[in-house]
């Protein structure tokens, strides 16, 4: 349960995540995931964003993480109320959808009470009743506080139902071929049953994947903690919390082959259905309370429509429908009989048993040979949440709260840029930080000037693009771009894809863009435009230089291939044609048309400046040629005065030498910024 908090000055207002009422939602045909993770086997062990305000607007909303605490609705009464709005703050009010699902949970809750006192009232009267998982949810499920709980268990007076008494420590179990699992079903509120393939993977986990183990085991300690008040909220089983565990180990950034993403690996298609955002700027599959209210709407649809947990297990990972029809072909509900048959896929028929293999060691790892020291437990899910009103970059957030973006970042897995998305006094963005730095955030961030603050562009890539060119075009620079966008690498860019531009916010500005290309050269990022290939250029050989000379209408005609650095003037000195002839022959009608690399064009040149040779292979032709043939006579000491359409690096590769020399030797710092004319010395001074 979160508890807010009212910073000075800032208007505080309470905040908790959507439940997903997934009560009436059609279960999706769509497999859930592939579950990477599950791979493994005992057997083979130009639009613009709303700028940045001057003066930023933030609400301020400290929040815990929520604990594993009573769910009964009676608790709710104890909860301090919101604090009062400011003015001009909108309040939205229910819809009747909204009022009328509201009123179905509370009649579903109350008729869930009577349906479990009746579930109970047998195991009460019957002294020789053995405790079963079942009873255990019931009575969890209906909080600790509840009075109908207290007195049930009054009238049990059965140690094994406390949850407040430790249970006794299980004994190292030695050989599983002996272990009866059945001694400690009555500790899980899933059914779990030693099946071969079950013993198959708990030798996994003690052997060839242990280190794996100890890692999510670790991981776990964090997230456990907060998933299972949510599970329990949708009436799930706690320990349903074990499936995310096979899923991705926890792991909130996991992403399988079949583009399942976050720690429920949900694929695209069933992420939306229940209700997760995904979109340029987040991917709400990624966050591990948002996708855990997702996944158990889902479960709880799936164990509707199939019936056991088994199956709706198997039916999250390959999907209802196959579960529904292996059911009717072979007449049978019993997940280890149709497990049997043709129809399921290795991984399914794997899934279920290494759920429990997974709970059973999770819950009880000393049982299974793991040592305490073997762990290393992340510290619990807790944060502070504020409500931006803005896009921001997480630098600067960072920074207002004192702490690392990293930190910032691991507590907002879903942001898929180095900033948060466009937002609004109307529709803000809830972005968490570290517990107890929402007071100091706010202070600080309402003290930023926009000397300090950027503004941002989407730019959709074209063919040809660069993004040296990008960031001159914006005013921005390569390197914030490419951190801004968490690229690990300016060589390609995807044509069609889009880009954050970070801008600054006005003309004294500059700095937060320095600052933001400071950080990334310190973080290693270094953008070279000579090392830089233009969007949508073929992968693997291209087209070379000149590849084929042929002889029409008694003219020779020479198909060349545009290789990188190359631009119309460079080409038409190779050849000793003129620009003008080039855009003619190649019907080139935009005044400085841009070049692609590996494309062709024909050139139909005078005397004897297409002597290269030419080497077909297998429909890729490349070419050898000698630079020297183009290369300007003269001695060291050359100068070369900078045409329309070159670049450092054609030069370079014209005259013999590096990029590096001729902006050491004419004291070059921005190669950006160079002006047609400029005369460059090609030797050392």
């Amino acid at each position: 349960m979160k508890q807010s908090a009212t910073a000075a000055g800032i208007g505080a207002v309470t905040h908790s995540a959507a439940a997903v009422d997934a009560g009436g939602a059609k279960p999706p045909a769509a497999a859930t995931s592939s579950n990477a993770a599950a791979s493994a086997t005992p057997a083979s062990v130009n639009q613009a964003v709303p700028a940045v305000a001057t003066r930023p607007a933030v609400q301020v909303v400290p929040a815990a993480a929520p604990q594993p605490a009573p769910t009964g609705a009676e608790d709710s009464a104890e909860e301090p109320g919101p604090e009062p709005l400011e003015p001009g703050t909108s309040m939205v009010a229910e819809d009747a959808s909204e009022q009328a699902e509201a009123t179905r949970d509370a009649v579903e809750a109350e008729s869930a009470e009577l349906e479990e006192l009746r579930a109970l009232e047998g195991a009460a009267l019957d002294p020789a009743s053995r405790s079963t998982a079942e009873v255990m949810q019931s009575l969890r499920r209906l909080g600790l506080a509840n009075p109908l709980r207290m007195r049930m268990l009054d009238a049990l007076d059965e140690h094994t139902f406390r949850e407040d008494e430790e249970l006794p420590e299980i004994p190292l179990i030695t050989d599983l071929a002996t272990f009866d699992v059945s001694q400690i079903q009555d500790r899980y509120d899933i059914p779990v049953e030693m099946q071969p393939l079950v013993a198959q993977y708990v030798q996994f986990f003690q052997g060839p994947g242990r280190r794996w183990f100890r890692k999510w085991m670790s991981r776990a300690a964090r997230y456990v903690p907060v998933m299972h008040p949510i599970l329990e909220q949708y009436g799930l089983p706690k320990d349903t919390v074990y499936l995310a565990m096979i899923e991705s180990g926890f792991s909130a950034h996991a992403y399988s082959w079949a583009h399942a993403a976050g720690p429920w690996q949900f694929i695209s298609s069933t992420g939306k259905q229940y209700g997760l955002k995904q979109d340029f700027w987040v991917d709400e599959r990624r966050d591990p309370i948002k996708a855990t209210h997702a996944a158990a709407a889902y479960l709880k649809d799936l164990k509707r429509e199939l019936g056991h947990w088994y199956l709706a297990w198997a039916g999250y990972n390959t999907g209802s429908g196959r579960v529904r029809r292996m059911v009717a072909r072979h007449g049978t509900t019993d997940f280890w009989l149709l497990s049997e048959e043709r129809g399921l896929a290795k991984e399914t028929k794997h899934y279920v048993p290494k759920l429990i293999a997974a709970a059973l060691v999770a819950k009880h790892p000393a049982a299974f040979g793991f040592k305490e020291d073997e762990f290393d437990p992340e510290p619990v899910l807790d944060f502070d949440e504020v409500q931006l009103t803005d896009a921001a970059d997480l630098d600067v957030l960072a920074r207002a709260a004192g702490v690392s973006v990293k930190a910032v970042q691991d507590l907002n897995p879903e942001l898929k840029r180095w900033c948060t998305p466009p937002a609004t006094a109307r529709k803000p963005y809830t972005l968490r930080l570290p517990k107890g730095t929402a007071t100091r955030f706010a202070d600080n961030y309402k003290r930023l000037s926009a000397a300090e603050r950027l503004t941002f562009r989407i730019h959709k890539v074209k063919r040809g693009d660069t993004l040296s060119q990008i960031a001159e075009k914006y005013g921005s620079a390569s390197e914030a771009i490419l951190q801004m966008n968490q690229l690990k690498s300016a060589h390609r860019l995807r044509v069609g894809g889009e880009l954050v531009i970070p801008i600054p916010a006005g003309k004294k500005s500059g700095g937060a863009l320095a600052t933001k290309v400071a950080q990334a050269r310190r973080s290693g990022v270094v953008v070279r435009p000579e090392d830089e290939v233009p969007a949508g250029t073929p992968k693997g050989p291209v087209a070379a230089g000149p590849v084929k000379k042929e002889t029409i209408n008694g003219r020779t005609r020479v198909t060349y291939g545009v290789m990188s650095g190359d631009s119309l003037w460079v080409i038409a000195n190779k050849f000793n044609v003129s620009v003008d002839a080039m855009k003619k022959w190649n019907n080139l009608k935009r005044r400085n048309p841009t070049l692609q690399v590996g494309s062709t064009l024909f050139i139909w040149p005078e005397g004897t400046a297409a002597t290269a040779s030419v080497q077909e292979r297998g429909g890729t032709v490349l070419a050898k040629h000698t630079v020297s043939a183009t290369r300007p006579a003269g001695k060291a000491g050359k100068v070369h005065a900078l045409a329309e359409g070159e670049t450092l690096w054609s030069v370079a590769q014209r005259y013999g030498v590096s990029v590096d020399d001729i902006m050491k030797w004419n004291k070059i710092k921005d190669h950006r910024t160079l002006p047609t004319g400029k005369v460059l010395r090609l030797s050392a001074p």
